[in-house]
C-alpha cells in the first residue's frame, strides 16, 4: 500500500473527472473524516486515513483489501474503473441517464442502450461524455459513455 505517483494520479483523476468533474475534491474533503487514495497490488483504494494507518500494521503480502476499490491500473498504465466505485460516483455525477424498465435488464446484462430505452437524460450531455446510468427509481445501475 503506497501513495499514487504523479503519473498514476493524473491518469486516475482524468478518468474519474470524466464522470464526476470537479467533484473529486468532495470525495477527499468530507465532513465525516479525511479520505485518500492508495495503490495496492495495482488496485486503487478509497480509504479513510485512520483505517489506512491500521492497515499499515499488516504486511503487504497478507493485506488483501482496505476501503473501497475504485479500479485497477493496467500494465500499460491505463486505469479501469470498477463497479464498486459506483456508490461514491453516483451522487456527484455530472451527466446522468435514466432508463426505462425494459431497458434496465438489457443494460445490466451488458448490452448497449438504444434511444428508445432512455427515460430521461441530463441537459447538455455531449457525445462521448461519461454518464452514470440510473433506473427510473433513481437507483444507480452503472456507468458508461454516451454515444449520441
Amino acid at each position: 500500500m503506497r501513495p499514487l505517483t504523479e503519473e498514476e494520479t493524473k491518469t486516475f483523476f482524468d478518468k474519474l473527472s470524466k464522470y464526476i468533474g470537479e467533484n473529486i475534491k468532495l470525495l477527499l474533503d468530507r465532513p465525516d473524516g479525511s479520505y485518500c487514495f492508495r495503490l495496492h497490488r495495482d488496485r486503487i483504494f478509497y480509504v479513510r486515513e485512520d483505517l489506512m494507518k491500521k492497515a499499515g500494521n499488516v504486511s503487504r503480502k497478507n493485506l488483501l483489501s482496505m476501503g473501497t476499490c475504485f479500479g485497477k491500473m493496467t500494465k500499460s498504465g491505463k486505469f479501469r474503473l470498477q463497479i464498486t466505485a459506483l456508490d461514491f460516483m453516483a451522487p456527484y455525477a455530472k451527466h446522468k441517464i435514466w432508463l426505462k424498465p425494459n431497458a434496465e435488464q438489457q443494460f445490466v446484462y451488458g448490452h448497449h442502450v438504444m434511444k428508445s430505452g432512455l427515460g430521461r437524460i441530463t441537459e447538455n450531455t455531449s457525445q462521448y461524455e461519461g454518464v452514470v446510468v440510473y433506473s427510473m427509481n433513481d437507483l444507480p445501475l452503472g456507468f458508461g459513455v454516451a454515444a449520441k
